[in-house]
């Protein structure tokens, strides 16, 4: 009897997803819960797993979509763990004499041991590492992404095997006009669309000034050892920026809000989306409650945040919401842009490089570390005085940063 493994639902604005990566192959057995696919919405990358053991038959195949509740494969009964697996997997030969006992030793270890998760698997391919060479530390032996990336190769295979030489890179001859493509991911697709129906649906406008980042560059260099060491992060300018903000938006609950219809909906907390470049594309997980952290409690945040983004282990709840966002261009170089807004929200800040350019400070010609600053924003609901006083006020507070401990 086969049993047919549908899309599960991945979240409730999900309605479709794309089969990314089969794990296992057509004619594998599994065992009950191993992972057996990757599915990608355009918010985040899951894993399917088999809901019995058996043999894998798909029906699904990579890079298709697939609607929520769609059959993906089926696992038929039958089968054994031995199934499958390639020839250059069986014991050599001299494990033949070994006592039966080894053997059935051998074949009581579970599925897991040895075995990598996805996301180590494509590490391990990248370093040319052996998986069975790796110690794994997951539950049952099973590689972990963080064995993966501690793991090197074998240098006992490297000294005794002589190294095949890499094969000839295709090099385009000059002149060609040859053409690639690629199927866009659903999380490009789903950027795309978005991107489009901010520009078609809102009045978007931006609002510029510059800030003079030295105060929190002699702030930054004078506490960032103390800092680290008494709270165990580095201190960096987007706690700065985020603290700032939610500052601000107190003072002008217009930027912190949106529109629902005929409505505004004013929010009384600040979640602040972090736009992070993962991967596979743009990413803007959410800082909860952000006004009501402190400066390292922020700087835990954006890097826990940061790391399972690059990880690709973000969950929807994790991406959902938020009520303004900071977007950091300047770690790219750039010196000045205009950000889209991040729909339902109303405003976006966008930060940029440090450049030091000579500006008039009491009268005299100065070098200072300047940085660019964009606020793009709905003029439906932020009139021009909000948006101009929201950018003053937030570059009031970073160039003065003993307000933001003060709360003046």
């Amino acid at each position: 009897m086969s049993l047919v493994i549908k899309v599960p639902p991945v979240g409730e604005s999900i309605s479709e997803v794309t089969l990314s990566q089969w794990i296992k192959k057509d004619g594998d057995y599994v065992e009950m819960d191993e992972v057996i696919a990757e599915l990608e919405s355009d918010k985040a990358t899951f894993e399917l797993t088999a809901e019995k053991a058996g043999t894998l038959k798909t029906i699904a195949n990579e890079g298709d979509t697939l609607a929520i509740g769609a059959p993906v494969c089926s696992i038929e009964e039958g089968g054994s763990p031995a199934a499958g697996k390639p020839a250059a997997e069986s014991a050599p030969k001299v494990e033949a004499a070994a006592p039966a006992a080894k053997a059935e030793d051998t074949k009581a270890g579970t599925y897991a041991a040895g075995v990598p998760s996805p996301s180590a698997a494509k590490i391990l391919a990248e370093k040319g590492v052996n998986p069975a060479d790796v110690k794994g530390s997951g539950v049952g032996g099973r590689l972990t992404k963080e064995d993966a990336l501690n793991a090197e190769a074998g240098k006992k295979a490297e000294s005794t095997a002589p190294k095949a030489s890499p094969a000839p890179k295709t090099v385009a001859a000059p002149g060609s006009r040859n053409e690639r493509r690629e199927k866009m991911s659903s999380l490009r697709k789903t950027v795309a669309r978005r991107l489009v129906t901010v520009k078609n649906e809102t009045a978007m406008l931006t609002t510029f000034n510059e800030v003079d980042m030295q105060p929190i560059m002699d702030l930054r260099a004078k506490y960032k050892d103390k800092f680290k060491e008494k709270h165990g992060v580095g201190l960096g300018f987007m706690s700065f920026f985020t603290k700032a903000v939610c500052e601000a938006l107190k003072e002008f609950p217009a930027v912190n809000a949106r529109i629902e219809a005929e409505e505004i909906v004013y929010n009384d907390f600040a979640d602040i989306s972090i736009a992070v470049s993962a991967p596979k594309g743009l990413v803007v997980p959410v800082i909860r409650n952000a006004e009501s952290m402190s400066l390292a409690q922020i700087e835990a945040a954006v890097v826990e945040l940061a790391v399972k983004a690059r990880d690709g282990k973000l969950t929807l709840e994790e991406m959902t919401g938020g009520t303004f966002t900071i977007t950091n261009g300047g770690v790219f170089g750039s010196m000045m842009s205009t950000p889209i807004i991040n729909a339902p929200q109303s405003a976006i800040l966008g930060m940029h490089n440090i450049v030091e350019r000579p500006v008039a400070v009491n009268g005299q010609v100065v070098i200072r570390p300047i940085m660019y600053v964009a606020l793009s924003y709905d003029h439906r609901i932020i009139d021009g005085r909000e948006s101009v006083g929201f950018l003053v006020r937030v570059k009031q507070l970073l160039e003065d940063p003993a307000r933001l401990l003060l709360g003046v």
